[in-house]
């Protein structure tokens, strides 16, 4: 069955959840909710994760102000004719664990990508107060049709790594870490 026959029914079983989040939302979110996100988000994988600590290793201001905002791993194809994004699936999260709580520490409210984070991002992320949910592997086309506008931030020299401004309407996710410590993954043998 493909993700698309299956779309209506998931989507009635989210919560729908606007981005950035407003006060005291993060909060209500309990590992294991299903959400539909809509609004703005942020993108990146390793190269802009890297980049944007060498910025803050350097003293110098970054390409957003990340406070409140939620990053996205993800690395999106080019857009197909007559679409805003080729497909924009979840990469690896583990693979940004080096670089998360620097940027949690700016006041990064939340991340998004696939699999499982490190013990030092789960503590870091109980230390700045920030969520962790995952989003659909493997379903990139589907994940992409969420997806309504697209805007390079920084780092175009990086392509698909670069840093985007998506805007979103009912983005699907699961909160997989949650502000009381919560991890989901572990709670059912995976993490």
């Amino acid at each position: 069955m493909s993700y698309l026959k299956l779309a209506p029914a998931f989507m009635e079983s989210m919560r729908p959840v606007d981005v950035p989040f407003a006060d005291g939302v993060a909060a209500e979110l309990a590992a294991g909710d299903l959400v539909a996100l809509s609004g703005v988000i942020y993108t990146g994988r390793d190269q802009t994760h890297r980049r944007l600590c060498e910025l803050i290793d350097q003293g110098r201001d970054l390409p957003v102000d990340l406070a409140g905002q939620l990053l996205y791993y993800v690395g999106p194809t080019p857009a197909p004719p007559g679409r805003v994004i080729g497909a924009a699936g979840p990469t690896t999260s583990y693979r940004m664990d080096a670089y998360t709580p620097a940027l949690l520490e700016l006041g990064l409210a939340a991340t998004m990508g696939k699999g499982p984070r490190s013990e030092p991002v789960r503590e870091a992320m109980l230390a700045n107060g920030a969520i962790y949910l995952a989003s659909i592997g493997g379903a990139g086309a589907f994940l992409s049709r969420c997806i309504k506008k697209a805007e390079l931030v920084a780092f175009a020299d990086a392509g698909p790594e670069a840093l985007f401004r998506f805007e979103v309407e009912n983005f699907p996710a699961v909160v997989i870490n949650d502000l009381a410590g919560n991890d989901f993954y572990r709670r059912h043998g995976r993490g």
